[in-house]
């Protein structure tokens, strides 16, 4: 039996976990991000970017200034700073009221963008490599007092489709998690600021990331909100034959239906009218006690 989960309260946004699916909107301001790298790579585009994802109503918007894409270059510490911080100031000087008050999460794996972003205005730190790139990152977070969402990885984005040798995937999968969690806890980061995320397309084949959808409630007992992301990634091109990120919003809609099935609490996508309207009528299937009549 799992715990029940307490709620999370961001800027006017509060999240009560397994009630209904949240939907953090992709905003990647890169030119090499693997499916709109180059469509928001300035601040004036980005921004209208922005408005369009809590319009089409989203969540969350999950700013990113580093590609994760496999093969992604790293990007300078400055670079990355350039990136991300005139558009989360942008965002919170919008007279948009919706906009202005958005929760932001910062997609980044540097405690030195994280503590800029979060004074910026930024409120949850998205860490693809679960805070083991940068050993201060944890500290810095729990300094911030902000959530931290903590993915699986193996390796970096340059070497990770190299890394996909596994003896027990989901095994593996949540003691690795765990040990995050307990090293998050460690350093000062409540268990309620904790958000885990599988990280499928990360070190995982088109086999282990259809498995690890299948088997996404085994990740329920570490008692953290669970974040999905499958959006238009290449497991689903390989599947429909279709080497066009932005042809795959079918194929992402298949994946997020699986993932609430599953009791996933938050998909991270880049089509996000459409994944708002499968994942309302999700939720009536899945999450919703229906009313005898």
């Amino acid at each position: 039996m799992t715990a029940v989960l307490n709620p999370l309260t961001i800027k006017k946004t509060c999240f009560q976990w397994g009630k209904r699916t949240y939907i953090m909107g992709v905003l990647n301001i890169t030119p090499d991000s693997f499916s709109d790298g180059g469509d928001f790579n300035s601040l004036e585009r980005a921004f209208n970017q922005a408005q369009k994802i809590v319009e089409a109503g989203a969540d969350i918007i999950d700013i990113g200034g580093q590609s994760t894409r496999p093969g992604a270059e790293v990007v300078s510490l400055t670079e990355e700073l350039n990136r991300v911080i005139p558009l989360i100031q942008a965002i919170r000087k919008s007279a948009d009221e919706l906009l202005a008050n958005i929760p932001i999460s910062v997609d980044t794996t540097s405690s030195q963008v994280a503590q800029a972003a979060v004074q910026a205005g930024g409120d949850i730190i998205n860490d693809i490599s679960a805070a083991t790139f940068d050993p201060k990152m944890l500290s810095v977070v729990a300094q911030l007092k902000v959530p931290i969402i903590l993915m699986h990885l193996r390796g970096t984005p340059k070497t990770m489709q190299t890394l996909t040798d596994y003896h027990d995937l989901m095994g593996e999968l949540r003691q690795f998690l765990e040990e995050r969690i307990q090293a998050a806890i460690h350093h000062g980061i409540s268990r309620d600021y904790i958000i885990i995320d599988p990280g499928i397309g990360f070190a995982k084949t088109v086999v282990q990331n259809l498995k690890i959808l299948r088997n996404l409630t085994e990740l329920r007992s570490l008692d953290c909100p669970i974040l999905v992301g499958t959006s238009r990634k290449s497991f689903i091109g390989h599947l429909l034959n279709q080497p066009d990120p932005k042809q795959r919003v079918w194929g992402t809609a298949a994946t997020c239906v699986a993932a609430i099935g599953n009791s996933a609490d938050i998909l991270r996508v880049h089509d996000v009218q459409e994944m708002v309207d499968v994942s309302r009528v999700a939720d009536a299937i899945y999450r919703v006690s229906l009313e005898k009549d």
